[in-house]
This record gives structure tokens, sequence and C-alpha cells, in this order.
């Protein structure tokens, strides 16, 4: 397994890859890694022959006051489990080698960025897209896969994609949870033992939605009034960021839950904001 930290040295070597018709697939990540991230390059492996895994807390999609400085790391114990994964290259930059100091190009898809993460956090997807594409560039990947908990994020990308034409498959992954239903993320290792015990009824409320949605309620209103009294009293130590109703695709919030919609919800727990999402299909 090749470990790069140079930008100019991976593309170097991926452009060989591409030009010689080996098919790559990227997983891009802040490291930390979890079962959900080995899903993700799991499934990168049954699809190219080659896996490159991205390794980087990307500072522009962190907004004033919020976790980067915080945002856990373990870079050797990330190296470690892409080696039992069988990833073939690890790609690591330094922040001052990705942007430098007069960097003044930004990719956005704001229309896509209204709603959601994008209206509590509103320079964060310039910053997803802008180092998304670098790493396009620098890897030049057949295939890249993400996480659909970040399903906003998917959605952004994927239109940013069709749109500059970009030559990569980007493919979503389902959800990874615990046996207990509270979906996998980094930021999971801030949570004290009290709210680690609260954080499940997140999912557990979005089932509720679901299940309601299935017996006929498709008024986004009463079912946000059902899940917002749920979590008050099974979450009572968690605050809530949004919940909303959205189209999949467009990430617009609907009127009636009917077809396929989202129902997407952040959550401050302590130091933790948690984000999840599930699909209603009714």
């Amino acid at each position: 397994m090749k470990i790069i930290s140079d930008p100019q040295e991976i593309q170097a070597l991926c452009r060989g890859l591409r030009f010689s018709g080996v098919t790559t697939a990227l997983v891009p990540t802040m490291g930390f890694l979890h079962d959900g991230h080995k899903s993700l390059l799991l499934a990168a492996k049954n699809r190219a022959e080659k896996v490159i895994l991205s390794i980087f807390v990307n500072p522009t999609q962190f907004g004033p006051g919020e976790d980067l400085e915080a945002y856990p790391r373990d870079f050797n114990r990330d190296v470690k489990i892409a080696e039992e994964v069988g990833v073939d290259i690890v790609f690591a930059p330094k922040p001052e080698a990705m942007y430098g100091p007069d960097h003044a190009t930004w990719v956005e898809a704001p229309e896509l960025a209204k709603e959601l993460c994008g209206a509590s956090r509103p320079t964060h997807f310039r910053g997803v897209c802008t180092v998304v594409l670098k790493l396009f560039n620098l890897c030049m990947p057949t295939f890249a896969l993400f996480g659909e908990k970040d399903w906003q994020q998917l959605a952004i990308i994927k239109a940013m994609t069709r749109d500059l034409n970009l030559p990569v498959q980007v493919e979503g992954c389902p959800i990874v949870r615990e046996p207990d239903g509270l979906a996998l993320s980094s930021r999971n290792s801030y949570l004290t033992q009290s709210e680690r015990q609260q954080a499940p009824h997140i999912f557990k409320g979005l089932k509720l939605v679901q299940k309601l949605a299935r017996n006929g309620e498709h008024d986004p209103r009463q079912l946000k009034k059902a899940v917002e009294e749920y979590w008050q009293e099974h979450l009572p130590l968690g605050e809530i960021d949004y919940l909303e109703f959205v189209n999949p695709v467009k990430i617009e919030r609907v009127d009636a839950v009917q077809g396929e919609t989202l129902v997407a919800v952040a959550m401050r727990l302590g130091k933790a904001r948690l984000i999840d999402n599930l699909l209603i299909r009714s």
C-alpha cells in the first residue's frame, strides 16, 4: 500500500493508472475510520481494480466556531484499517498542500445547498464541492463512493459531477448503523455515556415517521409534531438543528409526504452534531 501526501505525486500516479485503462475507485474521508468507511472501501474493491482512500480534514468545510481543531484524528489507526481492507493508495495531504495562501477559486451548487445542512452551515458545501473537485482532479477515479448518511452532500456532488462533465461515476452506499440503530459517525466519539444511551432515538424517531406515513399520514407538519414529541420524551438531551421533509433529488421541502420523500435530521447532543435520514416511500 502506498501512502502519498504530495498532490503532484498522486496526480502523476493516478494519471498513469487512468491512461493505462486501470479502473480506480476513490473513497474520500476525513479519517478516524469506522465500519461505515470500511463498507465504502469494500464496495470500492468490488467496483475497481485499485482503491484510493483519501484522508483529509478539509478546513474549508468547517465554519467559525465549529470543531475543526477538535475533529478526531488517528492516522496510524486509519492506515492499519486501510491495510486490513486492502486499500492500494492512501492520499493524505496537508492543508497547505491543498490550499495555497492565495487560493481564490470556489465551487458550489447553491440551489441544492439552501436547505438542511446548507441552511445552518452556509459555507459548508462550498468547501465540500471545492475539495471533492480537487480530489477528482488529483486522483482521476473511475468511481467515487460516498455514504448516504450525508444525503445532501451526495446529491450535491452528483449534480456537480454532472454539471461540470466530470468523468467520474459517483455512487452512494447505504448507511451503516450500530445494532441499536445509531448511524456510525466519527463524531459519535464526542458522546458522553448518557448521550450515547439516548442517541439511538434519533433513528427511532425517523422510523416513527415512516410508520405514520405508511399508515396514511402525509402532512409534514403532523409528522414533524409527532417525532418532536417522541424526541422530547426519549431524547431530552438532544437539541434539534433541523427536521425537514424534502425531495431526495432536488433537496426542496415538500408539501406532502407522497412517493419518495427524504426525512432528514441534524441533532445536537452535547459536543456532537449528528445527522441522519430515512427515505420514505409511501
